[in-house]
């Protein structure tokens, strides 16, 4: 093998210093300036941020270079319509930090993509250090020539109308008859302005990766849910709820205050191995069976349960909800009976076992008998289940349906729902993914970065004051702030949870308070609002499952609490400060049973105090301290509060006050003003 290669044998200049002339062309053309840390930013722009249009993306960077020029930074975004925009930086304090900060806010649905530039900024320099020389007597007709010569420069890189001014400026300069006039024309801010504008940005940086943001509309951080069986929509457990049924129910659910009206499945249901009444393995002629064991003759995921109505039906109630401002929300589970027709159309998108059966589902203790999976990567499922997956989502969107609650999107392949949210978001960005997740941390976070709007929680197992804390901080810190947002379902048909089924109609106002305030999103199972807890013994399931069998419920029994969930959503939707998990604040209260929270908005304008009693049973009382440090105001102060669920008012004369919380009534929520606030 030859030591050189014969271009490099007929070059006079030897191997090891061709490679040190490279070596230094690119170190002569690297960034000077160092923009690192930058957020919002996942896994440093593998992942798109989460974003909601009309809301202000808060941008951040630590920038710095060699030496003590002054630096300027600036921020550009591109929308999905390729349209891009800039947005200046300023240094954050504490100054010394390089910190950088600055704020762009999307006004479209849709993929955006942001990056930041960096520069030396030669004239603020020069300002600097001329304002100091003046004020230190140092002799400065050298630093005003400089000053003359910059703007002169800039004159003439500059555009016309930009150089018109330039031009006013250097005529003001010459006009000056003394040095005083000429520091202070070249000090002033309009100079400043059009320099600024006409800057060369010599050494001009930029972040190596353009970061993604996924904005969404609103509903994808502040909404209310509000689930229900459409079939038990009915007075008669003999008959079976439909569509016109649930168009009845809806004036109660708005009235609740609810904007997303979800469902469980409503295709058609298998026969094979249907499941009776408690998940029993043996099923009645009547009995309805698991709207989880997708697929009959009738059709599959693309098709509606028979007993249900009529696509039209479907499309009216669409329509119907639509004017209650209600949006309905579909289960997509990717699951199938044995009697779906993909077994009999496409057996290789299915595991078979060497005895020709097929594996039905499992999530150990739990076994499904009325369900199979599909197999993402069998031979015969790519691209063709990817795809027929794909026209399932594609046609309920078309059918007026933007919002799909995933079954268990932990099971199915990451990979498979980047590409089908992607290809879905690209036609209509306006549709969102809710995850029905509850596993692993990292599998979590990893759904939202994937694409997943929203998911579910530990929420419902967090009970104690400390638990609560560190779940909502948690929440609130990165990297869950930037790629996941919290829904916290109080309750699904699947869990009943233990702290509901002992607390009594205490319990379930508490963790309603807890849902409602602690998050921007939240939601409940049809039959909370009754504080229904009747579990299967020493299980978080209901007896008597509605997963498998129609319940009738008479909403307006007594001891509902719909009421107190009306006023909860009505003060949700009044205070902007309570549309978002981020953002929370903690308070000292000298109670282990009550918790004491805060949120406000940016400027202030709206600032809420929450009290919670986690103490279902007995009433508790304790000193609290107030949040003066959002307003800035002293110890000895005054503050005042609204209660927003009973409208009284009070006067607060200092930091340290007492509440009593009882058990009938366990939280309070204040808006809170200063004693001058209009």
């Amino acid at each position: 093998m030859p030591l050189y290669t014969e271009s490099e044998a007929m070059s006079s200049t030897p191997p090891r210093a061709r490679d040190e002339n490279t070596a230094l062309t690119r170190a002569v053309h690297a960034p000077r300036i160092a923009i690192e840390a930058v957020s919002p930013a996942l896994d440093d722009g593998r992942f798109a941020a989460k974003a909601t249009v009309g809301e202000p993306v808060r941008v951040s960077a630590t920038i710095f270079a060699d030496g003590h020029d002054v630096l300027a930074a600036e921020i550009g975004w591109i929308d999905d319509q390729g349209i891009k925009r800039r947005a200046p930086m300023q240094l954050a304090r504490p100054l010394g930090l390089d910190r950088w900060e600055g704020h762009f806010t999307p006004d479209r649905v849709g993929r955006h993509v942001f990056y930041i530039e960096a520069w030396w900024d030669v004239f603020e320099t020069y300002r600097y250090e001329l304002s100091k020389k003046h004020a230190a007597s140092v002799p400065i007709a050298l630093e005003l020539e400089e000053g003359r010569l910059l703007l002169e420069r800039a004159a003439a890189r500059a555009e016309a109308g930009l150089a018109q001014g330039l031009a006013k400026c250097l005529d003001a300069l010459a006009q000056a008859t003394d040095q005083g006039a000429q520091v202070a024309l070249l000090l002033e801010g309009e100079t400043a302005r059009l320099m600024h504008e006409a800057d060369s940005r010599p050494h001009l940086s930029r972040t190596q990766a353009d970061y993604p943001l996924e904005v969404e509309r609103l509903a994808a951080r502040f909404a209310s849910w509000y689930e229900l069986f459409p079939r038990s929509q009915t007075p008669d457990p003999a008959r079976h709820g439909t569509f016109d049924d649930v168009q009845r129910r809806l004036p109660l659910i708005r009235d609740m205050g609810f904007d997303v009206l979800y469902f469980p499945p409503i295709h058609p249901i298998g026969r094979k191995h249907r499941k009776g009444p408690n998940n029993s393995l043996e099923a009645g002629p009547t009995d309805p069976g698991s709207p989880y064991a997708i697929g009959s003759p009738e059709g599959g995921h693309e098709a509606i349960h028979p007993e249900l109505g009529s696509r039209e039906d479907f499309r009216a109630l669409v329509r119907a909800a639509a004017d209650h401002g209600l949006e309905i929300a579909l289960d997509f589970a990717i699951q199938c009976s044995p009697d779906h027709p993909w077994l009999a159309e496409h057996p290789g998108w299915f595991s078979w076992r060497p005895d020709g059966t097929i594996r039905y589902a499992e999530n150990p203790p739990k076994k499904y008998q009325d369900i199979v999976n599909v197999d993402f990567y069998a031979d015969e499922a790519v691209p063709g289940l990817w795809l027929a997956l794909l026209e399932v989502v594609q046609g309920w969107v078309d059918e007026g349906v933007r919002i799909f609650r995933v079954d268990n999107p932990h099971t199915k392949p990451l990979p498979f729902w980047e590409w089908l949210i992607q290809e879905i978001r690209a036609r209509d960005p306006g549709v969102m993914f809710l995850a029905e997740a509850f596993t692993r941390p990292p599998m979590m976070l990893r759904l939202g970065k994937v694409g997943f709007s929203q998911s579910y929680t530990y929420f419902t197992w967090r009970h104690t004051k400390a638990e609560l804390t560190a779940y909502f901080s948690e929440l609130d810190a990165s990297p869950m702030r930037e790629g996941y947002r919290p829904n916290f379902f109080v309750n699904t048909p699947d869990i009943n949870p233990y702290f509901l089924q002992t607390s009594g109609r205490s319990g379930f106002l508490q963790r309603a308070a807890l849902a409602a305030l602690g998050s921007g999103l939240w939601g409940m199972y049809s039959g909370f609002e009754l504080c229904e807890s009747a579990p299967v013994p020493g299980k978080e399931e209901y007896l008597d499952s509605e997963k498998y069998e129609i319940r009738p419920r008479d909403y307006q029994a007594s001891g509902n609490i719909s009421l107190e969930i009306a006023e909860l959503n009505r003060i949700r939707r009044e205070n902007p400060a309570l549309q978002t998990h981020l953002g929370i604040r903690f308070h000292t209260i000298e109670s282990e049973r009550l918790l004491l929270f805060s949120k406000a908005t940016e400027s202030r304008a709206n600032v809420v105090l929450v009290a919670i009693n986690l103490d279902p049973f007995a009433a508790h009382e304790a000193a609290f301290a107030l949040p003066f440090e959002l307003f800035e105001l002293d110890d000895g102060a005054t503050l005042f509060g609204e209660e927003l669920m009973s409208g009284t008012r009070v006067r607060w004369q200092g930091r340290w006050q007492s509440l009593r919380l009882e058990p009938a009534r366990p939280f309070a929520v204040w808006r809170l003003r200063p004693e001058n606030a209009p």
